[in-house]
């Protein structure tokens, strides 16, 4: 198994924020999923809340993630967080750069295949408040590479906390270059435009920034993918 960042508190303790997931989740969520992740939209919006969890939620993923990415990830999962939730926990102590200690890392399970369709599936109906992503905000205007890279890596500073390529950016977020493939456009412009409404607690900057430059920024990520399936 290839190992996937966690954050790394007990599953009791993640159990007793959580507390019993609604009976309307499907069941191969609740046996395969459950454990790590918050399947029905937590009470809690406290930071302590992101501390304690072991993987992202998951009650909106229907909302975030392009199916066909989740059934290809679910059976071969890859690192997305270079080092965890709170990073600081993974990365080893006494260097003058972040690096992060692999030995900290837990590994995601892998599913067969047919496993994997059937999680994937019942991710889908998942799909959170209404009004939590804006449908149909992404307009699929087409940036150039290098505005697009000016913006995330100087105007913006995304790169400060997300690499587009192994070795460049930051290490607190996720990976970007396939945010493109695995996430719908309209939630990476959503997340862009306001992360707290989507994340609660989350540490991720609220960007006071145009609608044309929202368009750009992630017209650039949804382009990384594309970039990087060319290769």
């Amino acid at each position: 198994m290839k190992p996937y960042l966690l954050a790394t508190i007990g599953a009791s303790l993640f159990a007793v924020s959580f507390g019993t997931q609604a009976a309307n989740v499907p069941e191969v969520l609740q046996s395969k999923c459950a454990s790590c992740h918050a399947l029905t939209q937590p009470e809690s919006t406290s930071l302590d809340r992101l501390w304690e969890r072991k993987g992202p939620d998951l009650y909106y993923a229907g909302s975030k993630f392009n199916k066909d990415w989740l059934v290809k990830w679910l059976q071969n999962p890859v690192k997305i967080r270079p080092a965890g939730e709170f990073y600081r926990k993974h990365v080893k102590p006494g260097t003058k750069e972040d690096v992060v200690d692999e030995s900290s890392l837990t590994a995601h399970p892998e599913l067969i295949t047919a496993e994997a369709e059937a999680a994937a599936n019942a991710l889908m109906t998942l799909t959170g408040p209404a009004d939590l992503v804006e449908k149909g905000a992404f307009k699929n205007q087409k940036v150039t590479t290098a505005m697009g890279a000016m913006y995330f890596n100087k105007l913006r500073g995304c790169s400060a906390c997300h690499t587009t390529a192994p070795g460049k950016g930051g290490l607190s977020g996720p990976e970007i270059a396939t945010a493109g493939e695995r996430l719908q456009p309209d939630f990476i412009y959503s997340y862009i435009k306001d992360p707290q409404k989507i994340d609660k607690g989350i540490w991720m900057p609220k960007l006071d920034i145009s609608d044309a430059d929202l368009q750009k920024l992630t017209s650039y990520i949804v382009q990384l993918s594309a970039k990087e399936d060319k290769k």
